[in-house]
């Protein structure tokens, strides 16, 4: 049974940074593609940012270019978003998510992952 569980999330002031964590149980993650997503109060789930776990190739979403990072620790099943530059807009509830059959192109649809995280809340305030 796979599970993510998210943590780090919070109310930060604008310009402020915040890490989020995923842990990750239950599978080997080695040939996974793990992501970031966040959905903001009546709006869809949105990409955020992806990392494939064994080679570690990442990708971003446009507005998140130059001010998030993700990464992953492999002796802990770790997988991790580092938010700097935080702006009011970037408020939403932020879930890791696994896909286990990742495509070539890159899985920025939710309709690729298999696994999803409970979500962390992130409020940045002006």
């Amino acid at each position: 049974q796979v599970q993510l569980v998210e943590s780090g999330g919070g109310l930060v002031q604008a310009g402020g940074s915040l890490r989020l964590s995923c842990a990750a149980s239950g599978r080997t993650f080695k040939n996974y593609v793990m992501g970031w997503f966040r959905q903001a109060p009546g709006k869809e789930r949105e990409f955020v940012a992806a990392i494939r776990w064994n080679s570690g190739d990442r990708y971003y979403a446009e507005f998140v270019k130059g001010r998030f990072t993700i990464s992953r620790d492999n002796a802990k099943n770790t997988v991790y978003l580092q938010m700097n530059s935080l702006k009011p807009e970037d408020t939403a509830v932020y879930y890791c998510a696994a896909d286990a059959n990742p495509p070539i192109v890159r899985a920025t649809s939710p309709s690729y992952y298999d696994y999803w995280g409970q979500g962390t809340q992130v409020t940045v305030s002006s």
